[in-house]
């Protein structure tokens, strides 16, 4: 049997690694600056996050949502405390796709309306709605275009006025920061005037956090720099450092009922374990004011080099955007420099998503391998 070809992959074969190194099947050694799709929020096997994964899975790894699960009230205990989003209800699933997908059921469940507002530029995951919401016609089918979506330029208010006019939208999702589309960010005045249209007309704020979210901008969510309240939050990516997870926060006007929401292998032990985790190891090494500090950094170093254009993001969600395509320079760096960085949407950005206890030596590295190849 082969695999289903739908990846298109670079010759290297991953066997180990150790917090910002990857570590291939001839022993070379990689600087990760891409965390695998911003996944890797601690650092690739944390001595904490493998003891506590370790323990768990040779206790209980699994057993369904049909038993209690303390674990989950632990996650939901620590989630709150750290993120401050205080009195908002956790619903966990498996992935960011899925995040969105109950986010989306949730707010049409609310409203008992169907439309959904999306922007251009937007990716909120592969499956159902999720994939309708998100603007790449090559990979929306026919059965997911029967969501009715609409897509607005990214920081279009009257294009927002407009869509909302007819009464019929249940939801308006948005990325905070543009991942895939691009690290674009509009200003707080859009943000606020999204969330303010929202409540006139019926409709919920769906902050798509699943790359943005769990520090990766210095703030625990990216949309909280902003000053606004979302209606529903999704997360995934950080969430787990590489195991599994994703959810949503649900504001507690929006009441629970039986079935309504439903996972087999969601919020399972080994999961929780992981992801408490991953809170505790963001709290105790102060990760979320390192990415902050060490961000300014990256900046500095960049700002030196005159063929960069514009850059993009903020904290350790950040991209370098050229004048010219850089898919030829990202495999210089991979094959000649073994660095690994990410592209997006826009051919001519070079994205960077390290793992949040990245260090300036690093950085060093990175912008010395750049600056070799730019010369």
């Amino acid at each position: 049997m082969k695999l289903f070809d739908v990846y298109p992959l670079f010759d290297i074969t991953p066997v180990k690694a150790k917090d910002v190194y990857v570590y291939d099947d001839n022993d070379i050694e990689y600087l990760d600056l891409y965390g695998g799709h911003a996944v890797i929020s601690i650092g690739h096997s944390h001595p904490e996050y493998v003891k506590n994964i370790s323990e768990q899975v040779s206790n209980l790894g699994f057993y369904s949502n049909s038993i209690q699960n303390p674990l989950q009230s632990e996650l939901a205990e620590k989630l709150t405390s750290f993120s401050n989003c205080n009195n908002y209800n956790l619903f966990l699933c498996n992935s960011g796709a899925e995040a969105n997908e109950n986010a989306l059921k949730l707010a049409s469940f609310k409203t008992g309306k169907k439309k959904v507002i999306a922007f251009k530029n937007s990716f909120h995951g592969r499956t159902s709605a999720a994939v309708a919401t998100t603007d790449n016609p090559k990979i929306v089918a026919p059965i997911n275009a029967q969501q009715d979506v609409q897509f607005v330029q990214f920081g279009d208010v009257i294009g927002l006025k407009d869509g909302l006019e007819k009464a019929d939208v249940c939801a308006i999702i948005i990325e905070t920061i543009q991942g895939i589309g691009g690290l674009d960010e509009v200003s707080t005045k859009f943000y606020k005037s999204i969330s303010e249209l929202c409540k006139q007309n019926n409709a919920l704020l769906i902050a798509d956090e699943i790359q943005s979210g769990f520090g990766r901008t210095g703030d625990f969510f990216a949309f909280q720099k902003h000053g606004i309240t979302p209606d529903i939050i999704s997360m995934a990516k950080g969430m787990g450092n590489g195991f599994p997870i994703g959810g949503i926060l649900i504001h507690p006007d929006i009441k629970a009922s039986f079935g309504s929401l439903g996972t087999t292998f969601g919020g399972n032990h080994l999961a929780c374990a992981a992801s408490i985790s991953v809170l505790d190891v963001l709290k105790n090494e102060n990760l979320l004011q390192h990415a902050k500090e060490i961000s300014k950094y990256f900046i500095k170093k960049a700002q030196e080099i005159p063929q960069i254009k514009t850059i993009k993001g903020r904290g350790l969600m950040l991209g370098l955007e050229f004048e010219f395509p850089i898919s030829e320079l990202r495999k210089s760096l991979i094959y000649k420099h073994h660095i690994f960085t990410g592209s997006s949407k826009n051919p001519n950005l070079l994205r960077i998503l390290p793992p949040l206890t990245i260090q300036k030596e690093h950085f060093d590295v990175f912008f010395e391998a750049l600056k070799q190849e730019l010369s």
